[in-house]
């Protein structure tokens, strides 16, 4: 009953790790050179890819406003592969996954585990989204 109680608080409880200047720098070293500097899906490397790479910085306006955060985690640390990466995203592997083990809360308040520099990306992602419309 206390072990149930634990994990209820924990997933109930924000993300433990998130920081947007740790997730940039992750971003700038395993994304951008698909992605872009700026999210935008316009890396150097965006032309070699079956499908263009998305652009980063309009997930939520594509979803109606909200932040597909739990679709997000899961593409990033190969939960959801994705094929146009030749291989499950991600292409660096090992260095997004791991132990699952800081909860973050996505807007219907459905939680999801992932590991610290997932959540790390993912809040500098939430930081890059485009709220013009």
């Amino acid at each position: 009953m206390i072990a149930r109680l634990a994990l209820f608080c924990l997933l109930a409880a924000p993300a433990l790790a998130q920081d947007a200047d740790i997730g940039r720098a992750h971003f700038y070293t395993h994304c951008a050179t698909c992605h872009g500097l700026e999210g935008r899906g316009d890396g150097p490397m965006a032309g070699v890819l079956t499908i263009p790479p998305t652009n980063l910085t309009e997930l939520a306006a594509q979803n109606g406003g909200t932040f597909p955060l739990i679709r997000v985690v899961k593409r990033i640390d190969g939960r959801d592969p994705l094929v146009a990466h030749g291989s499950p995203m991600p292409v660096f592997g090992g260095f997004f996954e791991g132990s699952f083990d800081v909860p973050m809360k996505a807007p219907s308040g459905q939680p999801i585990l992932a590991s610290p520099p997932v959540v790390d990306l993912v809040t500098y992602l939430l930081e890059i989204q485009r709220t013009d419309n």
